[in-house]
């Protein structure tokens, strides 16, 4: 790879607006936020939506503004999160694509997710995969752990290639129940991923302190990255994270230096199999 695919996941479900001020939690604070990391060299945001009390939710009217919003201030691809939080039910989370995005998450598996449990049953991965198909959204394939990737052969194999023909996934490393965030770790799911269809791409993601071991580490072995407050809000030790554009400038800088800079969002689109607007 010439480039690096930086993703931003400015929110997520589990971090609270209490513990965490910066936190972008309004549709204002969200779509200043995909600005600037759009103009530090993010291509993706990677979105989960919060409530008025500022609660995780997968409400359809405010998916749909949320999207209408993004597309409007930015050309960054929109990826809605499939996963919601830990206690969404299944069909909440599929109703997710009927807010139009461009890509969408899909894991590849039930995980221990700290106390709580993401659940993510076969028939539902199937049936998330082919809705995804059907619509042309692009679905970024979410691994949690080494055998997970055995289960996306599975279903690539048994109902084809997903919409634009291209196979990414990401490596969500250092989740407590998930795989470590480390180099053996990544190494091990870059080995099984050759094992994909030709051409297969992934980031890497590291929740909390693996962040910047995860980040040298996909770059090193081609790999693209994924970073935000969804995934950490600590930039040092004793240091919280500022906002989710210090985190982009980091990942950015260390792509510049990996001489595999920020690939523009045009550029992402095309890699990914993304019509551009």
């Amino acid at each position: 790879m010439t480039g690096t695919v930086i993703t931003v996941a400015p929110t997520g479900a589990e971090v609270s607006k209490a513990a965490v001020p910066a936190l972008p939690v309004t549709l204002d604070e969200l779509v200043q936020t995909a600005k600037e990391c759009e103009a530090l060299g993010a291509s993706i945001i990677h979105v989960h939506i919060r409530d008025a009390a500022a609660e995780p939710t997968l409400d359809q009217g405010r998916l749909r503004a949320t999207v209408a919003a993004l597309r409007d201030a930015t050309d960054l691809i929109v990826q809605l999160s499939s996963g919601g939080a830990v206690t969404d039910p299944e069909a909440g989370r599929l109703a997710v694509l009927d807010a139009g995005p461009e890509m969408a998450s899909c894991t590849m598996g039930t995980v221990n997710f700290g106390d709580g449990v993401f659940m993510n049953r076969w028939e539902f991965i199937v049936d998330l995969h082919v809705r995804m198909q059907e619509r042309g959204i692009v679905p970024e394939y979410e691994i949690f752990d080494l055998g997970q990737l055995t289960t996306l052969q599975r279903l690539l194999g048994q109902y084809d290639l997903p919409a634009g023909g291209h196979v990414h996934v990401d490596l969500v490393m250092g989740v407590p129940g998930g795989m470590p965030g480390t180099t053996a770790a990544l190494a091990a799911c870059e080995h099984a991923i050759r094992d994909l269809p030709a051409g297969t791409t992934f980031s890497a993601t590291g929740i909390g302190r693996t962040t910047i071991p995860v980040m040298l580490a996909s770059l090193s072995a081609g790999g693209h990255l994924r970073v935000g407050m969804e995934d950490t809000v600590t930039y040092a030790k004793g240091q919280p994270v500022e906002s989710n554009m210090q985190l982009v400038a980091r990942a950015a800088g260390f792509a510049q230096l990996a001489q595999r800079p920020p690939l523009t969002t045009a550029a992402a689109r095309d890699l990914l199999g993304i019509p551009r607007r």
